[in-house]
């Protein structure tokens, strides 16, 4: 087996390599909502591309165990939001989220097609153009984290996380 090179690696890495900091977040908020989509494509500060598992049934045969595969799994999808002096995006998933379930009255939409919405993630070239889209379809916020405050926390801007639940993803490569 030959001992390939650096040049030999560099020719397969086509485009110089996906970059992790080039992506475009696009958040659907349903209308009650009344979330800003644009607004929330550039203060998305970091998300991921989603993973999936698949579940193993063991089936015992002969003293072995054949492992099967099971149901897929979809991991929770994670965002970080740089939070405005309007709290325009904060708000608008709050509005989401007691649109699901209210404080006070504890009730909420009944029908998932009413509060779900579908998200995108595209990871982008260096030109801007798109990579690979991956859809989370039926999504809505399930955890909205904290803003810690501090009086010792200067030079910083305040940033929030947000985990959302989703049905399943459609990915697709455009390259």
């Amino acid at each position: 087996m030959a001992v390939l090179g650096v040049d030999d690696f560099k020719s397969k890495l086509r485009g110089g390599g996906a970059r992790p900091n080039l992506f475009k977040v696009t958040i659907n908020y349903p209308g009650f909502a009344n979330g800003d989509a644009e607004l929330t494509s550039f203060l998305c500060e970091a998300a991921s591309l989603p993973g999936s598992t698949f579940g193993i049934i063991p089936v015992p045969f002969r003293g072995r165990i054949l492992k099967m595969a099971g149901d897929r799994t979809f991991a929770e999808w994670n965002t970080t939001i740089i939070n405005d002096t309007g709290f325009e995006i904060r708000d608008a998933i709050e509005r989401w989220m007691n649109g699901i379930n209210a404080h006070s009255a504890n009730t909420g939409l009944t029908s998932p097609i009413s509060y779900e919405a579908d998200l995108k993630v595209e990871q982008l070239d260096r030109d801007s153009s798109v990579l690979k889209t991956y859809t989370f379809r039926g999504a809505y916020p399930q955890d909205l984290s904290e803003i810690a405050l501090s009086y010792g926390d200067n030079d910083n801007i305040e940033r929030f996380s947000c985990v959302w639940a989703y049905q399943y993803y459609e990915s697709n490569t455009t390259s």
